[in-house]
């Protein structure tokens, strides 16, 4: 097992993270235990935790709608309700079992209920192990707009188990790569160079892989937990990413969460071209590999209408300027103000 500490927890990493969580739960004194899921985790991941953490046979199970269009204060507002309902109270503890739609309203529920109580996240799924459950941040979606209420609240801590992965389909595995490929464009040139070798899904999400990513995104969380600059790094391929997801969410269409990253990757990849942060050899690098591994986009008039609409609600923005965090140079980050949505326009046009 690797242990991975962060500001003030730690993540925990194979199969004997089962073990440690344990030692946790005989370790503090809780009143009572929580345990988020949706219907996938209910059914295919919470047998496997309640075998091997016993203890947990006593929580109270809060199963809700899968999706993230279900991730929204409505949501809260039914969680909290069955909290209030069940008596938790300030010594309640808060697990969260399932992807990052679990793990970021679990937080942000954990975070505000009687102004904060304990919460750990077991993340089930690619793109919360490597991603979501990782760096404190909670939230929902408001209006459409990802994310746009949450907060900064760390949990107790994160066990990561890769058994939890043989759930998931290809597509899933997919969409928790598109985090590992951001991580490595700014913040690690060699591993970029290990990765883009990867051309199939089971080369998508080793233990060692996992470990090297929440390395990064943790490096980086210990240094700027509130993101005031750095963290803005991990924002990459996500403001025009999320804007995408935002606007297919609302049009009723399919999408997934790292299949809008990766689109939004290239996107900023071509602006960031544009402004001579890389090479036209590292762009045609960047978007051959996401192309090779994700399907094409197509974006109608209305869905590029939405997107300009969600991209000016972006958290990086400053006063009216459009903030992008950008690679500068493949493994590195700067992040570019005054974005012109001419610009995006045109690197749409492009792709």
């Amino acid at each position: 097992m690797s242990i991975i500490k962060s500001t003030t927890y730690s993540v925990y990493i194979g199969d004997k993270s089962f073990d440690a969580l344990n030692n946790f739960l005989k370790k503090k004194t809780y009143s009572s235990y929580f345990l988020i899921c949706d219907e996938h985790t209910f059914q295919y991941c919470l047998p496997n935790l309640l075998f091997n953490c016993p203890i947990l046979n006593e929580a109270e199970i809060i199963e809700l709608e899968s999706g993230e269009q279900h991730k929204h204060l409505e949501t809260c507002i039914q969680v909290w309700g069955a909290l209030t309902d069940s008596g938790a109270d300030k010594k309640s503890l808060i697990i969260n079992l399932g992807g990052g739609v679990i793990t970021d309203l679990g937080g942000f529920v954990a975070s505000t209920f009687k102004r904060g109580i304990d919460f750990i996240n077991i993340p089930t799924t690619l793109l919360s192990m490597v991603d979501a459950s990782v760096g404190g941040k909670t939230g929902v979606d408001f209006e459409g707009i990802k994310n746009h209420i949450g907060t900064t609240y760390e949990p107790k801590g994160v066990y990561v188990n890769p058994v939890f992965l043989e759930t998931l389909s290809e597509r899933h595995i997919r969409n928790g790569y598109a985090e590992i490929i951001k991580i490595a464009l700014i913040a690690d040139p060699a591993f970029w160079n290990d990765i883009k070798q990867s051309s199939t899904t089971p080369h998508f999400y080793s233990e060692e892989l996992i470990i090297h990513a929440i390395e990064l995104k943790n490096a980086i969380v210990k240094k700027d937990l509130y993101e005031n600059d750095l963290r803005k790094s991990l924002n990459f391929g996500h403001s025009v990413g999320h804007a995408l997801e935002s606007s297919l969410l609302k049009l009723n269409k399919d999408i997934l969460h790292g299949e809008a990253i990766a689109f939004g990757m290239i996107i900023e990849s071509i602006i960031a071209y544009e402004f001579k942060r890389i090479t036209k050899k590292e762009l045609n690098e960047i978007c051959n590999y996401i192309n090779s591994i994700y399907p094409k986009i197509k974006l109608n008039n209305e869905v590029k209408k939405w997107m300009f609409e969600y991209i000016f609600h972006d958290k990086k923005n400053d006063n009216g300027s459009l903030n992008f965090a950008l690679p500068d140079s493949i493994g590195y980050y700067k992040l570019q103000a005054g974005i012109k949505d001419e610009q995006i326009k045109a690197a749409i046009a492009r792709y």
